[in-house]
């Protein structure tokens, strides 16, 4: 059994992070995260493919206790959640590749911290390994919310019931774009480039598997000038060509293209 990783403080706190804790009411209490050795936890856990990597945790925990000043569209002040935002990097489990972190749900101390969110995924290794010049782009993210509010990156899209398991078929996408200077990404294709989000309060298990097809790339050309009619080429693994205004590739396309090829080489 892996053995128990210790909670880890935030490693660095940004700037109107810390504008904001210096605004919130009741300056005299404790705002430090200080999670009891008795918290329900949240475990999760990512299998993490050879040619990708786990990028870190985005966890962020609020309070209803220390709140701070803000103020609406129209300059009229009201009151916010206070909340602080932390990077965790799972580790690694052993010699395997899964990667875990532990999250206390709890995050204590007078302000009465409590999990919110959290942001993880994955990306590539080495991306020029599909070609000189790529960087690595989008996609490979999830977010998983616990309460009521939105995450950073929007709202839930997906309500779940108890644990959370998610097993997704992802693809190379490499992006070419030259419109607002010439760059080239290697992104990672499956419902788009937006990321994967999930509303589970009760989740005490999170497990996130992305099945990686390597040999079946997607390349996307943008148009070089733009006017009416300019759309991006997709070409895709089996030839194949749309250019009709699709702005990411199709996962259902994909997915047919490489069945028909495992299709093609049984006996």
């Amino acid at each position: 059994m892996a053995k128990k990783k210790q909670f880890r403080m935030p490693q660095r706190l940004s700037i109107s992070l810390l504008a904001m804790l210096t605004s919130l009411s009741g300056c005299a209490k404790d705002q430090s995260l200080a999670p009891p050795p008795d918290s329900e936890q949240v475990t999760v856990r990512i299998k993490v493919p050879a040619e990708l990597k786990a990028e870190t945790m985005e966890v962020m925990y609020r309070s209803t206790l220390c709140t701070f000043t803000d103020h609406s569209a129209y300059g009229e002040p009201y009151q916010r959640d206070g909340y602080q935002q932390m990077d965790i990097q799972p580790s690694r489990q052993g010699q395997s590749d899964i990667y875990e972190a532990k999250l206390p749900k709890d995050g204590g101390s007078e302000c009465q911290w409590r999990l919110s969110n959290v942001t993880f995924g994955v990306s590539y290794l080495t991306p020029e390994h599909f070609g000189q010049g790529l960087t690595s782009g989008s996609g490979g993210g999830v977010v998983v919310i616990f309460d009521d509010n939105a995450s950073p990156r929007g709202g839930a899209r997906i309500e779940v019931d108890g644990n959370l398991k998610i097993k997704k078929p992802y693809y190379p996408w490499i992006d070419e774009a030259f419109l607002g200077g010439h760059k080239k990404k290697l992104h990672l294709s499956n419902e788009g480039l937006s990321y994967l989000k999930y509303n589970a309060p009760n989740a005490q298990e999170i497990y996130f598997e992305p099945i990686l097809y390597s040999s079946f790339v997607v390349y996307s050309e943008g148009p070089k000038i733009k006017e009416k009619g300019s759309y991006t080429k997709f070409t895709y693994p089996d030839g194949s060509i749309l250019e009709n205004g699709d702005f990411e590739p199709r996962l259902q396309k994909l997915e047919a293209i490489r069945l028909a090829a495992e299709k093609s080489k049984q006996p």
